[in-house]
């Protein structure tokens, strides 16, 4: 008499990848969907055809440029090529770190083929990407939602222009956008957050000004920390094109002035969070317009410095008892150590 449980075996290799993916997505245990494809190889092509998220060893959240100089970060061209034959329903892929990726044959190129239903990318610090690979995947994966190439600093900007208005996060801090490339990652129309912390270049010849005109209806959270030449100019020019804006940071921002503060006050009428961190020149009279305006801030950080009395500071807490002061303590060096006041 055959084994019951050979019968049973072979009827369970019969079912269709239909049946056996329903019973895959339906596994709660972690454990049991990490072993299915344990099964054969079969199975294991369900599995990987289900896999929503993939993220290499080398990718990382939190690492300074400088200690990344210092490390042997490599991952094999080959090696991401087949394993995007693999996964190829990928919706988040981190390649974070991955220093020796190139834009074209196994690089960019390929994963903008393969992962069609992309909607979350980091390629931050992936310093040999340039704008022909970021154009490959803006044109082809017209459902990202969100992307993040800091350090990457062979990138202009230009490889996102007529990019899908599905997308609505971009972090590019510490990479040298141009005018006309920060124009193309605004073509979409969807951008809602817009990280581009440490911009220099374009802010000389008030590239800026792009992000107002038009193109930026949608934006709700802009962060400009450590842009130090960034203008009154360029902030009047934001405050009054951006009607959506809910978070500015505008830490270490040192060319803003009362101009510039006074715009904040009189039209970002939406803005709730506000960086006013080691803002040079932030004095009694900017602080004393951001308090009569922006009806709707709750929560502003800031600095002690010269130019902001206690008293003005003490009058802003007084009579915007709503706003939610949070004051950064400033690090200073001196041949006796570090101290902080």
């Amino acid at each position: 008499m055959d084994n019951p449980s050979d019968d049973f075996s072979g009827y369970i290799m019969q079912l269709p990848d239909d049946c056996l993916l329903f019973i895959f997505q339906h596994l709660d245990c972690g454990s049991d969907r990490e072993s299915f494809g344990l099964t054969c190889r079969r199975w294991l092509q369900i599995q990987n055809l289900n896999r929503r998220s993939l993220q290499f060893q080398c990718s990382f959240t939190m690492l300074n440029f400088s200690s990344l100089s210092q490390t042997n970060t490599r991952i094999s061209t080959l090696h991401l090529y087949r394993l995007l034959n693999r996964f190829q329903n990928l919706e988040s892929l981190s390649l974070s770190g991955c220093t020796e990726l190139p834009d074209s044959d196994y690089g960019l190129e390929a994963l903008s083929n393969s992962c069609l239903a992309l909607e979350d990318l980091n390629l931050s610090y992936c310093s040999r990407i340039s704008d022909y690979g970021v154009r490959a995947i803006s044109q082809n994966c017209r459902r990202l939602r969100a992307i993040r190439i800091s350090y990457c600093r062979n990138l202009t900007g230009a490889g996102f222009q007529g990019c899908s208005q599905t997308l609505t996060h971009l972090e590019a801090d510490y990479c040298r956008l141009e005018p006309n490339g920060i124009r193309s990652i605004l073509s979409g129309g969807g951008i809602e957050y817009l990280s581009v912390s440490n911009l220099t270049w374009c802010t000389r010849v008030n590239g800026l000004v792009v992000i107002s005109v038009g193109f930026a209806a949608k934006l709700r959270v802009l962060n400009f920390r450590s842009s130090r030449t960034i203008g009154d100019d360029c902030i009047m020019t934001i405050a009054k094109g951006c009607p959506s804006l809910q978070e500015w940071n505008l830490a270490i921002c040192h060319e803003v002035k009362i101009a510039g503060w006074e715009s904040i006050a009189s039209h970002c009428h939406n803005l709730k969070t506000l960086h006013v961190n080691r803002c040079r020149n932030l004095c009694d009279r900017g602080l004393q317009a951001l308090r009569n305006g922006c009806k709707r801030l709750s929560i502003l950080y800031i600095t002690r410095s010269s130019q902001i009395s206690g008293v003005a500071l003490e009058i802003f807490k007084l009579v915007r008892g709503n706003v939610e002061v949070k004051e950064e303590e400033v690090m200073c060096i001196c041949p006796h150590g570090a101290f902080r006041f």
